[in-house]
């Protein structure tokens, strides 16, 4: 189930909220056979969480959670940059729970939030690392969105908590309101440097890709290399973006001169990107590189110009 983009946190009894984690999302089911984990696209990550992988262990056969695998700085911040290029690190690695899809066999999909959460407490037992309860919160949206800028998190998920689960829609029963803009994008040129300079990327819209940045800054060495070597056998003659070339020049446009220093790669990877904001004419100003994630189809990555 996935939150739509909200400008506004929507705010009243029937609504609880939940600190917007930066990390994987990823679902953990027990059988008699042992434990698996599950990307959103369906990818297994048992082996690359195998501390996570143990610990879910202990739930009950015929149990299926969703959750998101985050990583853990030094002062305790939850860090996306630290998850993609630290995950032997397993003691900064931790699951946060927050639904309950079936328990002891029996399927949930049906069954309020606010029940499913109430048994999601039962079936995790009493908390232990590196699995945690993702907590919720009924309170003030203005209160708990002052409480959030405060200690600098993602943003707030806000969840019916009469709403069943449904599984591969953004119904609007979950909403999710942005603090720090953070999104993936799809990485489909660069141009070329040590070994880059910048990456070129985009998002769908409308089922074409578009064209919203050119993404230098974020990158140490060993990143910048490892990002490199993600890109060779990807590279295509033809320019995968269907808004370029651009007529008007600007510090973040790609005209047609411009373009003839592009290499152009199959749309396959995704960047995790942090922005200030996006222009009038749907670019980013003051992008980041935060991370490679492979955990979305690139083809659902659009504009959450939010």
């Amino acid at each position: 189930m996935y939150a739509t983009p909200v400008h506004e946190l929507p705010e009243g009894s029937q609504w609880l909220y939940e600190i917007k984690l930066d990390g994987d999302r990823c679902l953990a089911g027990k059988e008699s056979s042992g434990v698996a984990l599950w990307s959103r696209r369906g990818n297994l990550f048992t082996n690359q969480f195998a501390s996570i992988a143990r610990a879910c262990a202990r739930l009950a056969p015929g149990t299926l959670v969703d959750g998101e695998i985050v990583a853990v700085d030094n002062d305790g911040r939850i860090s996306f940059n630290l998850l993609q290029h630290r995950r032997s690190k397993a003691r900064a690695l931790q699951y946060y729970a927050f639904d309950l899809l079936i328990y002891r066999r029996r399927s949930l999909l049906k069954v309020p939030l606010q029940n499913r959460r109430e048994l999601l407490a039962e079936a995790l037992g009493r908390g232990r690392e590196p699995i945690r309860l993702s907590e919720s919160f009924h309170a003030n949206a203005a209160d708990v969105l002052a409480a959030a800028k405060e200690l600098a998190v993602e943003g707030i998920v806000a969840k019916r908590t009469d709403s069943f689960y449904e599984s591969g829609k953004r119904s609007g029963a979950w909403a999710k309101y942005k603090i720090n803009r953070t999104q993936e994008f799809v990485i489909a040129g660069y141009t070329p440097g040590t070994p880059f300079d910048a990456l070129i990327m985009g998002c769908y819209q409308g089922g074409k890709l578009n064209y919203v940045a050119k993404v230098r800054n974020g990158f140490v060495p060993r990143v910048r290399l490892d990002t490199f070597q993600k890109l060779k056998g990807l590279e295509i003659k033809t320019c995968p973006f269907a808004n370029l070339p651009e007529k008007k020049r600007t510090p973040w446009a790609l005209t047609r001169e411009e373009m003839k220093n592009c290499r152009w790669l199959e749309p396959e990877l995704l960047a995790q990107v942090e922005f200030t904001e996006w222009t009038g004419d749907g670019h980013l100003r003051e992008a980041k590189f935060i991370g490679l994630r492979d955990d979305k189809d690139p083809r659902t990555v659009t504009g959450e110009k939010f």
